[in-house]
């Protein structure tokens, strides 16, 4: 195991960079574990990935928090109904295959993809509205959808809450993406409420990665916060185009 930790740490603090930014950073994490630690469960891969992401995504939004100002009642009112969305959709991954919504979220990438490149405004600077009952609303329907996507399927996760937090509330990317933090935590949160207790997480590989996620948490926002908007907008689109390539790969290979 300590070989396997010297391939690892690299990885997950590398994963815990991009995903303090702006999301993704289990396109890094999740493949590597697969790759490195070959001979275990899947289930328990997918819970220390989720345990080593838990501890990097709370050290951002810690460090986003101090930073920016968040919208507390609209995050935690999203974070919550994410939290149960994500329950609801781990269940139902036991009723329908998850094939049938790969189609579909690759059809939404592209539609994000080209609403963002055309709009070379949108999210670049923050309306500072104050928020009304609708938009906390819109706030529980969004985490709910979200929370399932992620319990369900899950990839590109962070990258449609920050897209859906500057189009609908008309957030900048810096503080879309702070936001986003939050309601990760919650369906990371729901996730490991059963991933613990079923005895799936390999803590002598998770907490060492959470670690390293952690390191590269610190990074990431550093980074985010220093480069601005702009930067956040480059990465956000960079990543969004890597997962929509990787997706439409697995779908050709049939995987």
């Amino acid at each position: 195991m300590p070989h396997e930790l010297l391939l690892l740490l690299p990885v997950a603090f590398a994963a815990g960079l991009i995903d303090a930014a702006v999301g993704g950073g289990g396109l890094i994490q999740l493949p590597g574990m697969f790759a490195i630690l070959s001979r275990e469960l899947p289930a328990m891969l997918l819970a220390s990935n989720k345990f080593a992401s838990i501890m990097g995504t709370a050290s951002a939004t810690w460090r986003y928090a101090r930073r920016i100002e968040l919208p507390w009642r609209l995050v935690l009112f999203a974070a919550g109904a994410a939290f149960c969305g994500s329950y609801l959709g781990a269940r139902a991954v036991n009723y329908l295959p998850t094939s049938v919504i790969r189609p579909l979220v690759v059809i939404l990438l592209v539609v994000m993809l080209i609403y963002t490149w055309f709009k070379p405004q949108f999210g670049q600077e923050d309306a500072g509205r104050p928020l009304t009952r609708n938009d906390l609303v819109t706030g529980l329907v969004i985490g709910a959808g979200i929370g399932f996507y992620d319990g369900f399927f899950g990839p590109g996760t962070g990258s449609f809450l920050i897209f859906l937090f500057v189009r609908f509330f008309h957030f900048d990317f810096l503080r879309a993406s702070a936001c986003a933090k939050v309601v990760n935590l919650a369906t990371n949160l729901a996730a490991l409420s059963f991933f613990i207790p079923a005895g799936l997480v390999l803590y002598s590989v998770a907490i060492p990665m959470g670690l390293a996620n952690i390191a590269g948490a610190q990074v990431g926002t550093r980074l985010a916060l220093k480069g601005g908007n702009q930067w956040v907008r480059r990465l956000f689109l960079l990543l969004a185009l890597t997962l929509l390539t990787k997706l439409v790969w697995d779908m050709l290979r049939g995987s």
